[in-house]
């Protein structure tokens, strides 16, 4: 594998993968990280999952993402970051490391729509996060793949909270894309490259 593939112009990767749901976002972003351990010695890879099963769909689907996942990369390891995905960015980032974040959708989910009640108001918290995010994704030294759904493509949803929910989930998909270096649209399991 090209070794190009994780620098742009002599920065290291930080590349957005937007899609719908099973467009192969997930799928994609592992590929990328096997290619990435297998260019050279001395690599390591991480995801930061931010999916919460909080019934029984949701537990399936995530074990059969940890299945999947296993079988395709065995070497990636999974860190549990359901909320706080800024700091694990500036905790594990460095040049020969790896960091897959799948997906910002949910992480968004734990903070706009929490399961569990919070003493705070979720969207001044979840403005502070962002921001937290934005700054760290910027001053990552090693390379980074972000997965997103892109749900605005669809009619204007029913809900004042659900078009809330879609507005601030647009503004993210832009403000993570400003701050990447690569970004591509997922569509049937194909790559788009959009930036």
């Amino acid at each position: 594998m090209d070794d190009s593939l994780f620098h742009v112009d002599g920065a290291p990767l930080k590349l957005l993968l937007l899609g719908g749901q099973k467009s192969g976002k997930s799928r994609q972003a592992e590929l990328l990280a096997r290619a990435w351990l297998q260019a050279g010695a001395g690599r390591s890879a991480s995801l930061v999952a931010t999916g919460t099963a909080y019934d029984a769909e949701m537990q399936q689907r995530i074990a059969r993402h940890q299945r999947d996942r296993r079988a395709r990369v065995p070497q990636l390891a999974t860190v549990e970051a359901p909320r706080d995905v800024a700091q694990q960015l500036l905790a594990s980032s460095r040049p020969e490391h790896l960091l897959v974040v799948d997906c910002l959708t949910l992480w968004l989910t734990n903070w706009l729509m929490p399961m569990e009640p919070s003493p705070l108001e979720p969207a001044q918290t979840w403005q502070a996060q962002c921001d937290a995010f934005i700054a760290a994704l910027q001053s990552a030294t090693g390379p980074i793949i972000l997965v997103s759904n892109e749900i605005g493509l669809g009619v204007i949803p029913m809900g004042r909270e659900v078009r809330a929910f879609v507005d601030a989930l647009g503004l993210l998909n832009q403000q993570a894309a400003a701050a990447c270096n690569r970004v591509q649209l997922m569509a049937a399991g194909l790559p788009l490259q959009m930036k």
